[in-house]
């Protein structure tokens, strides 16, 4: 049998302690413990969580896993509107203030549940889109300046925060590529996105995003640098209406569908520079909202075969220190 050397060109290191940054793949012999051990790639998986009071799909939301806000979204059979805010302790939904402009297919961002921001999305009034921004203080939301170009069907997990905001793609035709910038005041025009796109799925920062999936069915996947965006590797099944978590550096796509109507229950994280596919949703979805990290997730919402308030939580996952003889 070959020996480590042999394979890696390297011998084992011998450490007291086990490395601060080690990297995937990584072996080392603890003289401390007296155990082999190494990093490798470890799954995570979803657990259901307590429903939504209020069933709904196209909806966004902003902050971590256990200070979440959502907001918008279409309303299901139980009633409602597309204006619905509740906020997520970790446990339960409560229902707070109502959106001022009800919408759909809008974009969010935000730190967690006392700091948001709504942009885009369809109204319901001719034409459909809207540029209305508004901003989240916890308890109201207040009207603030609106969107450059009026779209919806953006990207349903919001990139940045209250104050510094990504918005990208979206519909109508011109505004596939369109890129703003937002700096807690006004509206910027940016460079455009290289794939014009809907239905997309965004996470990261202001100045460090990350694009991918959209209509048609697209696995494309860009990288946002604050100033231009870059093609980088494929999701490994492409689709529309998903939604993420995380940032560039470690991010997850979850959920959405490919043509004609195939729901899909598919995860998978990202690295920095590819996708693994991770273990599934409990529960196949269209157009639900992203929030969280890619450690610490939440799905919430979307349909079929109606529009439902199903939760999800995703925990664990990503590099992981193992021994041997444990691995």
């Amino acid at each position: 049998m070959a020996a480590y050397k042999e394979i890696k060109g390297i011998n084992i290191q011998k450490l007291s302690a086990d490395p601060p940054a080690p990297i995937e793949g990584q072996v080392w012999y603890n003289t401390t413990s007296g155990a082999l051990k190494g990093l490798k790639f470890a799954a995570g998986a979803w657990a259901t969580a307590n429903l939504m009071n209020n069933e709904r799909k196209n909806l966004t939301g902003a902050g971590p896993q256990t200070a979440s806000v959502v907001f918008g979204g279409v309303p299901g059979p139980a009633g409602g509107g597309n204006a619905l805010t509740e906020t997520y302790n970790g446990t339960n939904w409560t229902e707070v203030n109502d959106l001022n402009t009800g919408r759909e297919g809008h974009g969010g961002a935000g730190a967690d549940n006392t700091s948001a921001l709504a942009f885009g999305g369809e109204d319901g009034s001719p034409p459909g889109s809207t540029g209305a921004t508004e901003s989240w203080n916890g308890t109201n939301w207040t009207e603030v300046n609106d969107l450059t170009n009026a779209r919806g069907q953006f990207a349903l997990a919001g990139c940045g925060t209250q104050t510094a905001a990504l918005a990208f793609g979206g519909y109508p035709i011109p505004s596939f590529e369109f890129t703003e910038s937002w700096n807690g005041t006004n509206w910027t025009e940016v460079n455009d996105l290289n794939t014009g796109r809907y239905r997309l799925a965004g996470i990261g920062t202001q100045t460090a995003a990350l694009a991918f999936g959209g209509v048609p069915d697209s696995a494309s996947t860009e990288l946002w640098n604050g100033t231009n965006w870059t093609i980088v590797n494929d999701l490994n099944t492409g689709r529309k209406e998903l939604a993420g978590a995380g940032d560039t550096t470690a991010g997850l796509a979850f959920g959405g569908d490919i043509f004609p109507n195939v729901y899909k229950a598919e995860t998978e994280s990202w690295n920095g520079t590819n996708w693994t596919e991770e273990n599934d949703l409990n529960t196949a979805r269209v157009a639900p909202a992203g929030t969280g990290t890619a450690t610490a997730a939440l799905c919430s919402g979307g349909f079929p075969p109606f529009t439902t308030g199903a939760t999800e939580e995703f925990t664990g996952g990503g590099p992981t220190t193992v021994s041997f003889g444990d691995a």
